[in-house]
């Protein structure tokens, strides 16, 4: 397919743009992955930095060796409301569980006074499916286990995630409804990263523009997924847009820009919910690209993201 004609970009984003990137936005390839890395260094005190937030760092035994996970709580927490937990950006290849995305959990924390507890996964190509979802998944069950320590309430625990983190926050919401693992009062997936055929007309818009286009994709699926790519057997918790059955799940808030890959994806996946009587609700930004609200948030309509987001899930959890 010839590339499509993409949407515009907002304005005030096209603007943002060019700033981070400059006027071309490089493809990420296979070669790129540990430069990509080297560039993105967050720690827990950058993360923290003006915020009245209090962290705690914790170590738990794994499927292939220990996983460390960060909770966080308001300075002045009261115990027994909501939690996050959330699964950081990355596209499967890079980031860490202090990045990709762990700033909206934290306005979270200080907005709704939920517990977030973020989670250190394997990355691939290093670490291939089933080994980040197998991570994710471990980390869930101890959150929900230690609910009393960590001071929240069980029945509002909420997974949430970024881009590669919102894949696999609907992957563990699929294997939690299949396995019997801990109950989950909703799921907020962020631009999620949901289908590794990437054939809708949105990821043949987005090539060569943006901060994450189709050949990107491409770069991150085929870490992840290696010569299982494309078969029809490829597991529904690692690319959950190939899942048929989305009945029993908690409800789901899902969103993205119109002018990012994920887009039609996002949509298809909110479509089949409400198509087999399911809760979600659906929000696709006008102009935005991949991560618009994180790499721009005092843009207007990042703020009018951010703050639907929240409002979904302030609705949630009282």
């Amino acid at each position: 397919m010839s590339r499509p004609t993409p949407p515009p970009f907002d304005p005030e984003l096209a603007a943002a743009l060019i700033e981070l990137v400059g006027p071309t936005s490089p493809s990420i390839t296979p070669e790129m992955i540990p430069l990509a890395r080297e560039g993105r260094a967050e720690t827990v005190e950058s993360a923290t930095a003006a915020r009245d937030v209090v962290f705690e760092h914790h170590v738990i035994p794994g499927p292939a060796g220990d996983i460390e996970l960060t909770s966080f709580r308001r300075a002045d927490h009261t115990p027994g409301g909501g939690a996050v937990y959330y699964m950081h950006g990355g596209g499967m290849i890079m980031g860490t569980r202090f990045g990709g995305g762990l700033d909206f959990a934290l306005e979270w924390v200080e907005k709704l006074d939920v517990v977030a507890v973020t989670v250190e996964y394997r990355l691939a190509p290093e670490h291939p499916d089933p080994a980040p979802l197998e991570d994710c998944y471990a980390g869930l069950q101890w959150a929900a286990s230690n609910a009393r320590e960590l001071e929240f309430d069980p029945a509002k625990l909420v997974v949430a995630g970024a881009s590669a983190g919102g894949g696999l926050a609907a992957g563990v919401a699929l294997m939690t409804r299949d396995l019997g693992g801990a109950a989950l009062a909703g799921q907020v997936l962020i631009y999620p990263m949901l289908d590794d055929r990437n054939t809708t007309v949105s990821s043949h818009q987005i090539n060569g523009i943006g901060v994450w286009d189709r050949n990107s994709n491409d770069t991150g699926w085929d870490a992840y997924l290696g010569e299982r790519r494309h078969r029809d057997d490829v597991s529904i918790y690692a690319v959950p847009a190939r899942a048929t059955d989305l009945t029993n799940l908690p409800p789901a808030y899902i969103d993205c820009g119109s002018a990012e890959v994920f887009r039609d994806e996002d949509v298809a996946y909110a479509t089949r919910i409400w198509h087999q009587g399911g809760v979600a609700e659906l929000h696709v930004w006008p102009g935005g690209f991949h991560g618009f609200d994180g790499f721009a948030p005092t843009a207007v309509i990042s703020q009018a993201s951010r703050a639907t987001r929240t409002a979904w899930l302030r609705r949630l959890l009282a």
